[in-house]
């Protein structure tokens, strides 16, 4: 069980290092559609999103939930968290709208923005919630 934990929690770092990048990338993005010299390369966002945070996030995702069924909802604040990851999956979809807008040319803006504090608010919300367990 303790190997499990450990790759469910190693998963989450990734996942969750993986989405704030990925939204500070995008936020900064300004890619023009010739692929100027010394500009970051446009599919960048999009092989980080399907190559790392994606199967990272699955990873958290079954590795947690299979935590779950073995050990059960034990506490309230368990059920809640689950609820915060949920609001990451939403985050996750919407990092990926991201990385299709700036394949069109429309990177950055008050979206990124966005789901960046999104993604930033709910990981201390869960990191609260699995640290301190407090109900």
């Amino acid at each position: 069980m303790l190997a499990l934990k450990l790759l469910h929690l190693s998963a989450v770092i990734v996942w969750s290092g993986g989405l704030l990048y990925l939204t500070g990338l995008l936020g900064a993005l300004r890619v023009p559609a010739s692929g100027a010299h010394g500009v970051l390369p446009q599919r960048l966002p999009r092989m980080l999103f399907t190559t790392v945070v994606t199967p990272a996030a699955l990873l958290a995702i079954a590795s947690g939930s299979v935590i779950f069924l073995v050990n059960g909802p034990h506490a309230a604040w368990l059920v809640v968290k689950l609820f915060a990851v949920g609001a990451l999956v939403l985050a996750h979809g919407g990092c990926g709208m991201l990385v299709l807008r700036a394949e069109r040319g429309d990177a950055g803006g008050l979206w990124s923005r966005a789901i960046a504090a999104l993604v930033a608010l709910d990981l201390a919300a869960v990191a609260w919630l699995a640290v301190g367990k407090p109900f």
